[in-house]
């Protein structure tokens, strides 16, 4: 396992290892919802921005999206197939640790000493990807105007929808079920509005 206070002092092929840096595919969905194509968070910024909201309050991924969500006025909403894999690796480098103890399943982060460390040492790049966060985010992008809650919905059905079909292959029956599940939030979804 890496070390915490030098996961961003490795080889230039360690800074991309994750895709959080240099504009790779994943550094794309960093952005989205962001300025017309620039970043909000580059190379490698969520993850401070990660790290810095866990040292503030332990929390589980989705309050974490959730809080940058609203840090950013609800104009960018970061998709949880970025921030997962994120959140795996500051776990693999020992900046933060996971207790999966609350009944639903679901992992709760806690920063490590590690982890403050860290971002003691990057004092300044922390606080600068705080105060852009704090300034929000134009709505240029191609999301502007779409209610915050509805792209994290979409977000997360896009996941759960990759998850599922990722894993063994579907049964006739279970293909079935899986179309049901999707024509029923279409039908639901077109009834909204007309009511």
């Amino acid at each position: 396992m890496r070390d915490c206070r030098h996961f961003l002092h490795g080889s230039r092929r360690d800074e991309h290892a994750d895709g959080l840096g240099g504009g790779g595919r994943a550094e794309a969905g960093e952005h989205r919802g962001g300025r017309g194509g620039g970043r909000i968070f580059g190379h490698g910024g969520l993850r401070f921005v990660l790290l810095q909201l866990i040292a503030d309050k332990p929390s589980h991924g989705y309050e974490l999206i959730k809080a940058i969500e609203e840090r950013l006025g609800g104009r960018y909403s970061p998709s949880p197939g970025i921030v997962y894999p994120t959140l795996t690796l500051l776990e693999e480098l020992g900046c933060v640790s996971v207790d999966a103890a609350d009944g639903g399943g679901r992992k709760r982060y806690s920063v490590t000493a590690g982890g403050l460390d860290y971002l003691a040492a990057h004092r300044a790049t922390v606080d600068e990807m705080m105060a852009r966060m704090a300034g929000g985010v134009d709505g240029a992008g191609p999301r502007a105007g779409r209610p915050p809650q509805v792209v994290r919905a979409i977000e997360n059905l896009k996941l759960a929808m990759r998850l599922r079909l990722a894993g063994a292959p579907l049964t006739e029956q279970q293909a079935h079920e899986f179309a049901a599940v999707l024509d029923h939030a279409a039908q639901q979804l077109d009834r909204i509005g007309t009511s």
